[in-house]
């Protein structure tokens, strides 16, 4: 009787003391939320935001979980258009619909979309295909982050579903200032982004990026914090949207 007691008195104390740990962890995906939310919101998910990144032209609509999102470039004397929407992929020359082969779809559906999501992050994170981790708290010049790893799931995550993304969310605005990534597609890398040039267009924040890279594959998406802080990463581009414009629907 008295191992027996012993026995379930050590249970106790190991789920009390789980539980515990479980309970002092900051949740995810309600900091994500509160992101979301100082970012604009509500106020991205029915809008359209138009602007310009290295001479192309792109414009989001987004209306109660539908989307439309489309890149215009001129080539020569064609105007090309690209529209992807939550169902399909198309091209258009000259206002003509282009055949194109199931590689050419994919490669620009990822193109538009890769655009199109960092432009309005962290929005999109709390879709049903992300998974939230709490890793750490951190402090980079002065400020202290919640470090969140997203990750995705296979169904719904779309081609890229394996990347892995880790945000430093500033523990007093709830703003994300960096965020690195590890990605697979075209041999695969890592990159390091620091959030430059804030503004605030109809209440929905925009950054530029700094955009680093290690020197070498041989590292891990964790080490690059420090990396960064040390000095040791190299500039790569600096990500800038121009002319922006969001009207609210």
């Amino acid at each position: 009787m008295r191992y027996l007691l012993l026995i379930l008195l050590i249970g106790f104390l190991t789920v009390s003391c789980k539980n515990e740990s479980d309970q002092s962890m900051p949740n995810a995906k309600e900091i994500i939320e509160r992101s979301i939310e100082v970012s604009g919101g509500e106020v991205i998910a029915n809008s359209e935001i138009s602007f310009k990144f290295r001479e192309l032209f792109y414009k989001a609509k987004r209306q109660n979980g539908l989307f439309e999102f489309s890149r215009r470039s001129i080539k020569d004397d064609s105007v090309i258009v690209d529209v992807l929407t939550n169902s399909k992929f198309e091209r258009f020359v000259n206002d003509s619909l282009v055949d194109l082969s199931d590689e050419d779809i994919k490669k620009f559906t990822s193109s538009v979309n890769s655009v199109h999501y960092f432009s309005v992050l962290p929005f999109g994170l709390t879709d049903k295909a992300v998974n939230h981790k709490y890793l750490d708290s951190s402090e980079i010049k002065g400020e202290k982050y919640h470090v969140i790893e997203i990750t995705f799931n296979k169904e719904g995550g779309g081609e890229d579903f394996n990347d892995v993304f880790l945000y430093w969310i500033n523990k007093n605005n709830f703003k994300v200032e960096y965020l690195a990534y590890q990605y697979f597609t075209e041999g695969g890398g890592l990159r390091f982004r620091e959030a430059s040039n804030e503004r605030y267009v109809n209440g929905v924040r925009f950054v530029d990026y700094n955009n680093y890279k290690p020197e070498t594959k041989l590292v891990k998406l964790t080490e690059l914090e420090a990396l960064f802080t040390s000095g040791n990463l190299e500039l790569l581009s600096n990500i800038e949207l121009e002319d922006i414009e969001c009207v609210i629907n």
